[in-house]
């Protein structure tokens, strides 16, 4: 349990790091790009999630059970929850909305 902690949290700074001079241009400039959720999903959160949501590591939730509506969702990525590391300093607004919205794509089969 605290290897998956420790690594976690290395995970965590790391996506902090790297999202730092992104977040810092964005909010400089105009955004005229569209944020890509899936490429943000695939980086941030399918190390515990999955690529289709179903993962569950490190306890997280079957996101195509999910019944979050976007602004649910929105909050959860922006602040986190549990061990799950809160996007709000990490993403900006606009990319948790992404992520948000893509989530919303993932279904059981």
């Amino acid at each position: 349990m605290t290897k998956y902690l420790f690594f976690l949290l290395m995970a965590g700074l790391t996506m902090a790091c790297a999202n730092k001079d992104s977040k810092t241009s964005e909010t400089q400039n105009t955004e005229t790009v569209a944020v890509d959720g899936a490429k943000i999903f695939k980086q941030s959160c399918a190390l515990c999630h999955g690529i289709d949501g179903k993962l569950g590591a490190n306890g997280s939730k079957d996101l195509t059970k999910s019944e979050l509506d976007i602004n649910a969702r929105i909050a959860m990525v922006s602040q986190g929850k549990g061990v799950m590391t809160a996007f709000e300093n990490i993403l900006s607004l606009s990319e948790i909305k992404a992520v948000a919205e893509y989530t919303m794509t993932l279904k059981a089969e």
